[in-house]
């Protein structure tokens, strides 16, 4: 998967506030912060089949604010005040590709970091009474741009998906696994920027070739991740499936199958004196 930040996060969840701590609700700290490390695999873009092994730091900061939180769900701001409804930020990156060590991309422009960023509407289908498991529909929408000196908008994302969470899946105290599935969309700029072909790069064995927008394949992913007393540890696996993509005849797309995986560790190396009430089966703060 082109987004690293899933090795510190499982998938978003909705935000409430509630008026006070009930039943079942617990402190914890305002803030936790820490650092560490953590690797994955990715191959160089969707629809390539060529895989590197990527090492990186994990940063991990927990804020459980009144108006504003981030933790493993991801940063969420209280725009919609809502038990069912939650919109929040959306966050993607992909990674720099050298086209020198791609044979299929040989003598075209490298490709640059980017950046993806966007809002996401939540909407929670269903919870059980004890909010151990929720199943959400999740509707971000991403504009992704590239990271350099002078940075260029390369078009829009669109991801909606099912997702599963569970506390505590199979017994297994404290742990939580995240469960997604949907369909991609990208517009045609995005595709270009990935997998056009231009006149002027077009080769006997590399033919030109200038995808459109529309469906970009299916997205699968699990993720896990458990919080000890001074140490969070987590991890994921995605698969993608790219058959029937707007994409799909470019000459660089050299796999209609896409797999990604990756772990993190970090310790947790300070928290705020001050204590907030949080549901232990929402991580939500409930003041």
């Amino acid at each position: 998967m082109r987004r690293a930040a899933l090795l510190c996060a499982c998938a978003m969840t909705p935000l409430a506030i509630a008026a006070g701590a009930g039943p079942g609700t617990r402190t914890e700290p305002l803030w936790e912060a820490g650092a560490g490390i953590g690797g994955a695999h990715f191959p160089d873009y969707r629809g390539s089949d060529r895989s590197r092994n990527y090492p990186f730091p994990v940063p991990y900061f927990v804020y459980r604010g009144e108006f504003l939180s981030a933790d493993r769900n991801g940063v969420r701001g209280l725009l919609v005040q809502n038990e069912r409804l939650d919109l929040d930020a959306s966050v993607g990156a992909s990674l720099p590709v050298d086209s020198s060590r791609d044979p299929v991309r040989e003598g075209m422009p490298d490709l640059r970091p980017t950046l993806e960023l966007g809002p996401s509407l939540n909407v929670t289908l269903w919870r059980n009474d004890d909010r151990r498991k929720r199943l959400d529909v999740r509707l971000p929408v991403r504009a992704g741009m590239t990271l350099e000196s002078h940075p260029r908008f390369i078009g829009w994302q669109l991801f909606p998906h099912l997702n599963l969470d569970v506390r505590d899946p199979a017994g297994l105290d404290g742990w939580n696994l995240g469960l997604l599935a949907g369909p991609v969309f990208s517009d045609a700029r995005h595709n270009r920027y990935f997998y056009e072909v231009a006149p002027e790069f077009a080769t006997p064995e590399r033919p030109a070739f200038t995808p459109g927008g529309g469906f970009a394949g299916m997205e699968y992913l699990a993720a896990v991740s458990k919080r000890y007393p001074k140490l969070w540890v987590g991890g994921f696996v995605r698969y993608d499936t790219l058959g029937g993509a707007a994409f799909a005849d470019s000459p660089l797309v050299t796999s209609k199958h896409y797999f990604a995986a990756g772990f993190g560790i970090a310790w947790i190396l300070g928290e705020s004196t001050e204590r907030v009430a949080v549901n232990p089966f929402d991580e939500r703060s409930v003041r």
